[in-house]
């Protein structure tokens, strides 16, 4: 099942609640009104708390996945792409988030990333952040030990971030702050055959 959470410029959710004589009542659809899409991240290369493939970690290729995104909110300016393991080293035992991937200033009109996406695949004016083997580019699930979770989160920006340079997370998340539009995630897992 893929994971979304909605947010407003408001930081309210988008479902609506009415008062009707003293009981709060969620409001639904106008008749002939559509849902409006939501913000989603889906990979044809594993299902959402779906093992990774070998082929996309440090014991086969280590080329980035696949991704799909769609349901961009109008008026989103950039997109965020951040990969990150929170169980490191250990899940039984976790002490720091590993960070994989970093992309920002992604086009809004963009509708994913080709497997093995390198700098030369990336939208045009795309910018990228270091992961922590210290350098950009995605770097793949490499766990020492147990099951990792790999967070895939995109988040669409009422925004262009400017003003970075091969900028840590952290420095990408402390520019995004107040920005923050609508985010999705999918979460892949994987521990190490051999």
């Amino acid at each position: 099942m893929n994971r979304h959470r909605i947010r407003t410029g408001l930081g309210i959710t988008a479902t609506a609640a009415i008062m009707v004589f003293g009981y709060t009542v969620l409001a639904a659809n106008p008749p002939g009104k559509e849902a409006p899409m939501s913000l989603q991240i889906t990979s044809p290369a594993f299902a959402d708390g779906g093992e990774i493939p070998a082929r996309y970690t440090c014991e086969g290729d280590d080329i980035a996945p696949a991704l799909q995104w769609t349901g961009v909110p109008a008026g989103a300016r950039s997109l965020v792409l951040i990969v990150d393991d929170p169980d490191a080293p250990d899940p039984a035992a976790p002490r720091m988030t590993w960070v994989h991937w970093v992309l920002y200033n992604l086009p809004p009109d963009s509708t994913g990333l080709p497997e093995a996406a390198t700098t030369a695949d990336l939208p045009p004016g795309t910018g990228e952040g270091l992961n922590d083997w210290h350098r950009t580019g995605y770097g793949g699930p490499c766990p020492p030990i147990g099951r990792h979770r790999y967070f895939f989160k995109l988040y669409a920006l009422d925004t262009e971030l400017g003003g970075l340079d091969r900028p840590t997370k952290a420095e990408v998340e402390a520019a995004m702050t107040g920005h923050v539009m609508e985010e999705a995630e999918i979460v892949g897992t994987y521990q190490k055959h051999r």
